[in-house]
């Protein structure tokens, strides 16, 4: 069950306009999270991104499930049921059921979450997309993340002096592939950052 600040940062999320993909992110978020507080483990770095993933489509979030031939007909599918659960009567879980897959996902490594593990991943999802796409991703997420200041060092009141920086960091994103809801992740990361160290200065 996902936690209700996860869930509010979703629905937060939906109101601001923001695709599907970056509040299903929220979820993804949460999982490597518990991953890392070692709540539970994960089998691989995908595993725990379809973890997150499958929360998302059972809390409500439109993401569609993968088109024919993109991934495995068993994903597939499993996508496709989370996805039309949302829409259906919630009927009580097995409580032997879940107890059986919490015992499963605690006998996992928590290596799944690491930096290395996280970069690994996309750097291997950028290979399977091509630049225009990639391009394409960073843009809309910089246009639907909001935020004061701007990835090309300007604002209302001039460039930033850390704009540069941010904007080297967030094209090196793009570069490696991650996808539009972890670079919306990591700009707003950044912006708070910025807008924090404007007020530190202040």
């Amino acid at each position: 069950m996902p936690e209700k600040q996860t869930i509010k940062r979703a629905r937060r999320a939906k109101r601001e306009g923001k695709a599907p993909s970056t509040q299903a992110g929220e979820f993804v978020r949460e999982e490597i999270h518990h991953i890392r507080e070692g709540k539970h483990g994960a089998r691989s770095t995908n595993q725990a991104i379809a973890i997150g993933l499958s929360k998302a489509r059972r809390a409500g979030v439109k993401l569609a499930p993968p088109r024919k031939g993109k991934v495995s007909e068993s994903t597939r599918r499993n996508a496709e049921r989370d996805y039309q659960a949302s829409h259906k009567k919630k009927s009580p879980s097995s409580g032997r059921r879940s107890k059986a897959r919490q015992r499963a996902l605690k006998r996992e490594g928590h290596s799944a979450a690491s930096p290395k593990a996280l970069q690994k991943q996309a750097r291997s999802a950028a290979r399977r997309r091509s630049r225009a796409s990639r391009s394409e991703a960073a843009r809309r997420a910089a246009r639907t993340k909001g935020g004061p200041w701007t990835f090309d060092g300007r604002s209302q009141s001039g460039p930033h002096p850390r704009a540069t920086k941010v904007k080297v960091k967030f094209e090196t994103c793009a570069t490696v592939g991650l996808g539009k809801s972890a670079i919306a992740f990591l700009a707003g990361t950044m912006s708070g950052l910025i807008a924090r160290s404007g007020s530190m200065r202040n």
